[in-house]
Formats: structure tokens, sequence, C-alpha cells
């Protein structure tokens, strides 16, 4: 797993902003791929100067909207048959309650939500969801989650001595918050 990190890491500090669009397309889709290990370094290297933070929450909020489009599309074009092969299970039943529950916001809701962020655009193609709305939705919520992740990077990166003095203690308190963030989430649905 850390080779894989390390590999990503030296993408984007070779390739910059279209690696970000590149790893973030492919988040977006239905290939599981977690944001975390995209964002979160491309925070840490905007506060190191080797990135813009700005920068770094555009392209990876517009290369999840390209996978975004990407599900929409092949949702509308093959239909529920083929959603329900590569979606699991219960998340096809919760992305369907979410749309049932709040119509064109669970776009939005959806992108904010763990597992479900991925698979959301799926129902948007399936239901016929109008394309710019859909467009707009998405790329809000992905922007709001992206901005989320860059921002612990950055944050990171700017007070590093100090997580590195107190790094278990710091290790502890920062999953614990994100952890109740995952889960505050996970109960508003």
């Amino acid at each position: 797993m850390l080779e894989n990190i390390n590999f990503i890491e030296k993408f984007i500090t070779n390739y910059g902003y279209l690696a970000i669009l590149f790893f973030m397309t492919i988040e977006s889709s239905f290939i599981p791929f977690p944001s975390e290990i995209v964002m979160i370094p491309a925070g840490y290297f905007a506060s190191k100067g080797k990135l813009n933070l700005l920068l770094c929450v555009i392209s990876g909020s517009l290369g999840s909207l390209i996978g975004a489009w990407i599900n929409y599309f092949l949702a509308l074009k093959f239909g529920r048959k083929f959603v329900k092969k590569i979606m699991p299970k219960k998340y096809f039943l919760k992305s369907e309650n979410l749309f049932s529950k709040y119509d064109i916001l669970a776009i939005f809701i959806g992108r904010l939500l763990p597992g479900i962020r991925q698979y959301i655009s799926l129902p948007a193609g399936l239901f016929k969801m109008n394309f710019l709305s859909f467009s707009i939705l998405t790329f809000l919520g992905a922007f709001l989650w992206n901005s989320s992740l860059v921002f612990f990077g950055y944050f990171f990166g700017i007070n590093e001595n100090l997580f590195l003095k107190f790094k278990y203690t710091t290790i502890i308190i920062t999953l614990l918050l994100f952890t109740f963030f995952i889960f505050f989430l996970k109960a508003k649905t």
C-alpha cells in the first residue's frame, strides 16, 4: 500500500495538477480509489509551495466531475442491469434512497459521503437527471469534499514540526476527529 502512495505522490510531484485531475477522475468513476490518497498530499505540497492550494482543489473537483460524467453516461446508455453489475448492492440501495428522499440534492449530499461518493452518479444517469443540474451539484459537492482534504493536508504541512513533536497524540486526535466527521455525515443520511 505504501508503495502505491509513494507512486501517487511522485506522480503528483512530477505532473502536478494533471496528475490530480487524472487520479480524481479515476476516484470519481466506479473504480474504487480513495480521494484521500490524492488530495491530502496535494494540500501538503501546496503548503510547501510546490502547488497552488486553489488549483489543487479546482483540478481535483474537475477530475471528480469528469469521473462522474463517465458514470452518468454509462448508466444512461446501458441502464439498470449494467449499474447493478458494477455497483455494490448496498450502495445501489442507499443511492436510490437518497434520490427518492432528496431528489436532485442527492447528488450534492452523495458527493460528501464515503462509499456513495463514487457511485451516486450512476442513479443520476439512470433517472435521466438534468445534465446541467447534475454537473453543477456534482462540482459543488466535490469542491467541498476536496477542499476539506486539501486543507487537511495543507494544515499538516504548515504544522509539520508540531505534528512530529506530538506525533502519537496528534495521530490519535486526527483519526478521532476524522472518524467523527465521517460518522456525522453518515448519520445525516
